[in-house]
């Protein structure tokens, strides 16, 4: 009998996952975050796991909480068989990790017990990990501390932005949930457990986060940058607001205090504890995104 599935997600990293499920299985719901305002208008705007749902002819319901008794009235109604979980947004309560008979399985973006939590993929960016991955997992009470089904490794390239490195995740998530769920659905996969003593934390992000902070070394604040992009985005202060950081990288050979503008071989740079933060792409308060070189032609008093 082909299982009935709810899904629940909301970010662009979800959706490789939602369109295979529906090629593959029944999706009778999707669970998604409510619209939220975005852009300079502010404008009222659906998240990209709803879009895609619309598409592709999938009820959807936007509960604020999940408790909502509307929200769990409606789950029920679809009765389902499994619930497959990719980056909701929301904390899954007993009420409804109890609710459909073959549990609720989680698609998440790190190697684990190696960052559980909301940030895994800027967490691996952050702190220089070689590699990351996808882990298939049963979900339980605790956060990402179930059993694990099936992992999969990926290398993180030099380059490699919180974004870049989402959306390969994104695709290998939905490749390996494809090909473990036959398995699990048959009960032939036997879960293992998580090794506590192994397990870190990737907290939410906050805005204030990409605040750099020029007593690090510029490693640390090139990684930084890589990880916090798009969000929060790394910045620093600028004259009367604040200038973006998008792209940087750090440079050598020069030492100079933290916190002191200069110029590097025609770049815009920040001296840092080791080392220069050298700016590839910034984008000023007001402004659209442009080249180092080209913000150092209107910088006046950079470097001075």
């Amino acid at each position: 009998m082909t299982p009935r599935i709810v899904f629940m997600g909301s970010p662009e990293f979800a959706l490789p996952a939602l369109q295979a499920l529906a090629k593959n299985y029944a999706v009778v719901g999707v669970v998604t975050q409510p619209d939220r305002p975005a852009g300079r208008g502010r404008v009222l705007t659906p998240s990209p796991v709803k879009i895609l749902a619309q598409k592709l002819g999938l009820p959807v319901i936007q509960p604020r909480r999940l408790r909502e008794p509307e929200a769990i009235k409606q789950l029920k109604s679809w009765k389902p068989d499994l619930i497959v979980v990719a980056a909701f947004g929301q904390i899954l309560r007993p009420e409804v990790l109890d609710l459909p008979r073959l549990g609720c399985i989680n698609v998440h973006a790190s190697l684990l017990p190696r960052w559980r939590g909301a940030a895994p993929i800027q967490a691996a960016i952050l702190h220089g990990d070689a590699e990351t991955g996808i882990t298939i997992m049963r979900m339980e009470p605790g956060v990402d501390t179930g059993p694990i089904f099936s992992q999969r490794s990926l290398t993180i390239l030099l380059e490699d932005t919180a974004n870049s490195l989402s959306v390969r995740l994104a695709e290998l998530g939905a490749e390996l949930l494809i090909e473990t769920l036959p398995g699990y659905l048959d009960g032939q996969i036997v879960p293992r457990l998580q090794n506590e003593a192994k397990a870190t934390y990737a907290p939410m992000l906050k805005k204030e986060d990409g605040k750099l902070d020029f007593n690090q070394p510029a490693e640390n604040l090139a990684r930084r940058v890589r990880a916090l992009n798009p969000w929060p985005g790394a910045f620093t202060d600028w004259q009367d607001g604040i200038l973006k950081i998008l792209h940087a990288h750090a440079g050598e050979g020069i030492a100079v205090s933290p916190g002191r503008r200069l110029v590097y071989q025609g770049l815009p740079a920040i001296g840092t504890a080791q080392g220069l933060l050298v700016l590839d792409e910034v984008q000023p308060a007001g402004k659209k995104p442009m080249p180092g070189k080209v913000f150092l032609q209107g910088a006046r008093g950079w470097g001075q």
